[in-house]
């Protein structure tokens, strides 16, 4: 891969070099702020499970062999930080043995033009955080059922059926705010 466009201060962190580990995390703490929250909903939590994502980072910056871009090696770490952070607070996710449903993949997407990216984000945060995880995972981080599967440990079933089930809520909480934003 290509040069990174801070790999000078990526290698002054393998070096252990604070001043380059403060300029590498204001570079990228805002961005990873708004992955954690969009994942534990909770800006004091988000807060804290960045600091925990920017340690293990800089614990592990050794690893780092720039197949990736730094970005998005970083928020994989966030993601998983915000995914255990989540599981400590007893999130229970319902294995599929207690649903019992037929699993339908649906890939009508289609909302109303006049809805935004940030109409869905705050439409999102009053989802169950099971619904919620999945959908984010899958519409914001571009993941596939079996990665979600395996990030939330959980079948690939489960991620259908609450990615299905996630959906409908999103669509209905969006057209009660499309119905409300034209009268």
């Amino acid at each position: 891969m290509a040069d990174q466009p801070h790999q000078t201060i990526i290698d002054q962190c393998r070096l252990n070099s604070a001043k380059a580990q403060m300029q590498l995390y204001n570079l990228y703490c805002q961005a990873m702020f708004v992955i954690a929250n969009r994942y534990v909903n909770d800006s004091f939590l988000a807060e804290d499970v960045m600091q925990e994502a920017f340690i293990k980072a800089f614990k592990n910056i050794k690893s780092y062999r720039n197949e990736v871009p730094f970005g998005a090696w970083l928020k994989k770490i966030v993601i998983n930080q915000s995914i255990d952070a989540l599981k400590k607070k007893k999130l229970e996710l319902i294995s599929m043995n207690e649903e019992t449903l037929r699993v339908v993949d649906d890939e009508d997407w289609k909302v109303d033009s006049t809805i935004t990216v940030n109409d869905i984000k705050s439409a999102m945060e009053d989802i169950k955080e099971k619904y919620r995880l999945v959908l984010s995972l899958y519409l914001f981080e571009g993941y596939d059922h079996e990665e979600i599967s395996q990030i939330l440990g959980i079948s690939s079933n489960t991620s259908r059926t609450h990615l299905l089930r996630g959906k409908r809520i999103l669509k209905e909480k969006l057209k009660s705010t499309s119905y409300a934003a034209r009268y």
